[in-house]
């Protein structure tokens, strides 16, 4: 059995994580499911490093690329070509292989056509896929999500959670994201089920839609 590309073993952190334990499968697309409070984005943020545990341990295959649920918080340069290209810099690369790297990136989420296009020009959607294609132009082999569809209108929402699951599928990437909409479960190869800071079940994501519709009912 191979190593999983993200795992934590009884991470604890203050009051809002406690034993919390998972592993996501290298070359899997997973989801992490909970109510307002239940701790996800704490969790992502201390698999991206952006925290740090109390105790416990994390592991998480690099590079990592992260998304967040505001994409204007992370695309800095004027241009999409440009943002796609910033996160380049530190590798010492040629100018033909940023330029490269810049293409492809674009092309796997199928914005190519828009490289010269103004950041601002851009949709709530466009602009979370050009966050994604700095995570592939830097060759991230782990994707971490957190609610990236949340301002989006329902259309982007799952074109969106459509073109992370392809690129897990065409690049063997790993990706773990973070939701509340029970729709887009549907993409996803597993699920984890957070409550109180805790994993409380994981597997199928069908199955923990259902019991966390029943938990929302009851």
């Amino acid at each position: 059995m191979s190593q999983p590309a993200i795992a934590t073993h009884q991470v604890c952190f203050q009051s809002v994580l406690e034993d919390c334990t998972l592993e996501v499968p290298k070359g899997q697309f997973w989801m992490l499911l909970g109510t307002n409070g239940s701790g996800k984005s704490t969790l992502l943020r201390l698999l991206v490093g952006l925290m740090r545990p109390n105790s416990g341990e994390i592991q998480v295959e690099p590079p990592i690329g992260f998304v967040f649920q505001n994409p204007d918080h992370q695309l800095v340069m004027p241009t999409v070509g440009a943002d796609v290209a910033f996160g380049l810099v530190e590798e010492k690369l040629s100018y033909a292989q940023i330029h490269q790297r810049v293409q492809e990136a674009l092309s796997a989420v199928n914005l190519w056509h828009l490289q010269r296009r103004p950041i601002y020009a851009l949709s709530g959607g466009q602009k979370q896929r050009i966050a994604i294609a700095g995570a592939i132009a830097r060759h991230c082999e782990v994707l971490l999500l957190d609610e990236p569809t949340a301002l989006l209108d329902p259309d982007s929402q799952l074109d969106l959670v459509a073109q992370v699951q392809q690129l897990v599928k065409t690049r063997g990437m790993t990706a773990l994201w973070v939701t509340h909409r029970l729709e887009e479960l549907d993409y996803a190869d597993g699920a984890f089920l957070l409550e109180k800071g805790r994993v409380v079940d994981q597997g199928d994501p069908i199955r923990l839609k259902q019991r966390f519709m029943q938990q929302q009912v009851a």
